[in-house]
């Protein structure tokens, strides 16, 4: 598996942790510097490893804010 270069721009919040200490976190995410783009997903708790997460733009979170808003 090809190494993946990452890097948390800013921490935005926690959504949730786990009782092993992964947390699921919003961050800003730059991967294999690129521009950084909105991030979900678990983290281990020394942010070394991660799980499978989704990458957002800055328009898509907008619009993903905006369905929520709606519930």
């Amino acid at each position: 598996m090809a190494n993946i270069d990452y890097e948390i721009v800013k921490h935005i919040g926690m959504l949730s942790e786990s009782p092993k200490g992964w947390k699921k976190e919003l961050n800003l995410v730059s991967w294999n510097k690129r521009d950084p783009k909105y991030d979900i997903r678990d983290w281990a708790p020394d942010h070394e490893k991660m799980g499978k997460g989704i990458t957002l733009s800055e328009e898509e979170l907008k619009a993903l804010g905006e369905m929520v808003k709606d519930l």
